[in-house]
């Protein structure tokens, strides 16, 4: 340990304590004088301090014992010995002042010590490190005046410490620590503690004061109490202080590794970016590869035509040479054996040149243009792709039970995330399968947690399930809900889809119309799979008119009677005889008509895809139609003579029953 800047170090000899033995001896230090006699910067060694070494010391008058009246040594210290101290020190052991003595038992009973126990050091000074046993007045090493405040300080808290006192009385520095007493009652100490009040009490203030109605407790029971509560919030501040320290190791490792990342990142940024590079370098390449063939084939089009050119004017030129020379003839009947000829040559000749043959054959601009715009762009658009810290995916969702249910042939079900998880969701999958224990298909995805399918199937069974997602993934599935639809099917009129003229009543039950006119009206539901069966009953029939029952599409015809298109397949019925139609096209005439209370039934089998139908319960004629394939939606035709109710949920009629038990 350094000690004031000094080259060596001062080791505090270990103080051999008497075991067992009267402590009531060990002098008290008394307070320092506030005059210093210091030396010299010049002359260190003739500093002298009224503070000096510490010792532990006899009464003055043993001998071999130097003193403040002693010539050899200066007066460092005053002692004072405590009231009822032995005038002898009985220790057994003692503490030599030179460096390599070790301490050992003393040559008599009364034996003291050397007056320091401070041993000097200082092994990068050699001048000062005697090479043999020096004189006391030689080891002492003189100390300004905070210097030696400071070991007195240091020193007398180590030998307290060595005796295990809380309260030392072998070196107590100034005035004995007074025991505190209550500040309304001087005279008496504090016994007890209040605790609304959160303070110390005497027992007068628990008999007078404003604390006698409230709770107080042993004081040394509280005290060790608030002890205890303040060590183990020191043990918790310690944990905290270790986790601290173990994060700042964390942090100055994360130090290193962000250079080490940065490196490694850096080098990859550029092998990516010399990548690129060469691949631009290999495009360029091909780029001028293209250039030059066009270079080239420009040329020898050019060179081409050139040498062809060069031919024919050579011919031409000839010829004109010899035209010449023929005209130049003075003999008629010799040019007039050639002219002939000579002018056909000519005007051939001349047509030769004047089909294109002064025409370029190759342009000398090159029809390429680099279109760099979507590099270009991409090259701006070149940057890092922040990566955010993936968070885990969402838990499964709950299903709620309490709140899914079926209504004929739709579907309701609510689900939520788990109550204890955190984790954010972006959107929900629901799946359902086909009713027939088939594939899982979605048939909803958002951010809601309850969803109506409708358009399922009647007496069929349906699995569902949920899945939860976020930027992370997907959660896994819900626990499976089976799902069971109507039986039978309940549905309406449907307002939305018929035709102006239609009129509703009875909870779009009954229905009528305005006009003359056939008009159409659709039911609510639609089918496209098992047995439905369902009567409409005759509330009016006025003037014998013609209404039509049966199923249609969706975007059947709605002011004409049913069937008169190829989107509806019906049974048009007046008072004495009925036909089926479809596509404009009757067929089946019956005997048999309706009046007013009669019931018209319509049974659509899709499972055998046929539809057959009943007046009174009878069937009417034979099945009507058959391979019928798709989505159908029961359908009615009437006009202002008319009104129909209509009646669901009804179970297969007796002829149709016993017609499928026959074998």
């Amino acid at each position: 340990m350094e000690w004031f800047g000094l080259e060596g170090t001062f080791r505090i000899i270990q103080c051999h304590l008497c075991h067992g033995r009267d402590t009531s001896h060990c002098p008290r230090l008394l307070q320092a004088p506030s005059s210093l006699a210091l030396g010299t910067a010049r002359d260190p060694g003739a500093a002298t301090a009224a503070l000096g070494t510490c010792a532990r010391a006899c009464p003055p008058s043993q001998p071999g014992i130097p003193n403040s009246q002693s010539p050899s040594i200066p007066a460092l210290w005053h002692w004072e010995p405590f009231p009822g101290s032995c005038p002898s020190i009985p220790c057994p052991q003692s503490l030599s002042s030179s460096p390599g003595a070790p301490p050992g038992p003393a040559r008599g009973s009364e034996v003291s010590l050397e007056p320091s126990p401070l041993q000097v050091n200082i092994p990068s000074s050699p001048s000062l490190a005697p090479e043999e046993l020096q004189p006391l007045e030689q080891l002492l090493v003189p100390l300004d005046s905070l210097q030696q405040l400071h070991v007195l300080l240091v020193l007398s808290l180590f030998v307290c410490l060595l005796h295990n006192r809380k309260n030392s009385e072998c070196f107590a520095i100034g005035n004995p620590r007074k025991i505190s007493t209550c500040t309304d009652h001087e005279l008496e100490n504090h016994s007890m503690y209040c605790v609304q009040c959160k303070s110390p009490v005497c027992y007068q203030c628990l008999e007078e004061g404003k604390h006698s109605s409230h709770e107080v407790k042993a004081l040394g029971a509280m005290w060790k109490l608030h002890k205890s509560q303040l060590s183990q919030a020191l043990n918790g501040l310690s944990d905290r202080a270790k986790e601290a320290k173990e994060f700042l190791v964390q942090l100055r490792n994360m130090v290193q590794q962000i250079q080490e990342n940065s490196v490694e990142f850096e080098a990859c940024l550029v092998a990516q970016c010399d990548a690129l590079i060469d691949a631009l370098n290999r495009r360029k390449a091909q780029l001028l590869s293209r250039v030059n063939k066009e270079h080239e084939h420009k040329l020898k089009v050019v060179r081409d035509q050139i040498s062809h050119c060069t031919v024919k004017l050579r011919q031409t030129t000839g010829l004109m040479e010899y035209c010449l020379e023929v005209i130049k003839e003075n003999d008629p009947s010799g040019f007039l054996q050639i002219s002939d000829a000579l002018i056909r040559r000519v005007h051939m000749t001349e047509d030769q040149w004047g089909k294109g043959t002064l025409t370029p054959r190759m342009t000398t601009d090159f029809d390429l243009n680099l279109d760099n715009a979507p590099l270009l762009q991409s090259i701006h658009q070149l940057d890092f792709v922040q990566m955010k810290v993936s968070s885990p995916v969402p838990a499964p969702p709950i299903l709620q039970l309490e709140e899914c249910c079926t209504h004929n042939n739709s579907a309701t079900l609510s689900w939520k995330q788990p109550p204890l998880s955190t984790v954010q969701v972006e959107g929900y999958i629901l799946e359902l399968d086909d009713g027939n224990g088939g594939q899982f298909r979605e048939v909803y995805v958002g951010k809601e947690t309850m969803c109506t399918v409708d358009g399922l199937h009647f007496n069929s069974t349906y699995s569902a399930r949920v899945k939860a997602f976020n930027k992370s993934g997907v959660s896994p599935y819900s626990k499976t809900l089976v799902l069971q639809t109507s039986e039978v099917a309940w549905f309406s009129f449907d307002p939305s889809s018929a035709h102006a003229d239609i009129i509703f009543s009875n909870d779009n039950l009954t229905v009528t119309c305005n006009s003359y006119d056939d008009r159409v009206v659709l039911g609510k539901t639609g089918f496209s799979k098992g047995l439905h069966y369902w009567e409409l009953s005759i509330d009016r029939y006025d003037n014998h008119p013609d209404p039509a029952f049966g199923v249609a599409r969706i975007d059947v015809l709605k002011d004409a009677m049913l069937g008169k298109d190829d989107k509806a397949w019906a049974m048009y019925v007046d008072n004495n005889r009925s036909w089926f139609m479809h596509n404009n096209s009757h067929t089946n005439r019956t005997e048999g008509g309706i009046t007013k209370g009669a019931t018209v039934g319509v049974l659509l089998d899709l499972t055998r895809r046929t539809l057959t139908f009943s007046i009174n319960e009878d069937q009417q004629g034979p099945v009507a139609f058959e391979n019928l394939e798709g989505l159908f939606f029961p359908a009615v035709s009437l006009n202002r003579n008319v009104q129909v109710t209509l009646h669901t949920g009804l179970p297969v009629p007796e002829f149709y029953t016993s017609r499928s038990a026959m074998p």
